[in-house]
């Protein structure tokens, strides 16, 4: 029979609660402000933000096929939505890590 640590449980509600508390206000705070000008356009550029700060270190940290599938998630998120770019990457670097050698490095 397995146990649970309360500890461990507490943790696991709490941060569960810390979120979909921040999620809600964040909801309710959207409802009761107009979000026009510079605000408008910090939020939308968020995803991109986003979208770069998860690929950067990747691309930097490793080899050529993720180099080469960053620039093309860049290329794609430029025409298409986040979630096509991010699996057009994935794909990229899935064909070229079957396709390059190994230790091929630039």
């Amino acid at each position: 029979m397995m146990t649970v640590d309360p500890t461990t449980l507490a943790a696991i509600v709490g941060m569960a609660s810390a979120t979909v508390l921040t999620r809600l206000a964040g909801f309710w705070l959207v409802q009761k402000i107009t979000i026009e000008g510079r605000l408008a356009a910090a939020l939308e550029a968020v995803p991109g933000a986003i979208l770069i700060s998860l690929i950067a270190p990747i691309v930097f940290a490793k080899g050529p096929a993720e180099g080469f599938a960053g620039l093309v998630t860049v290329l794609i998120a430029k025409r298409a939505p986040a979630l096509v770019a991010v699996a057009g990457g994935v794909a990229t670097v899935a064909l070229l890590r079957a396709v390059l050698p190994q230790n091929l490095s630039l």
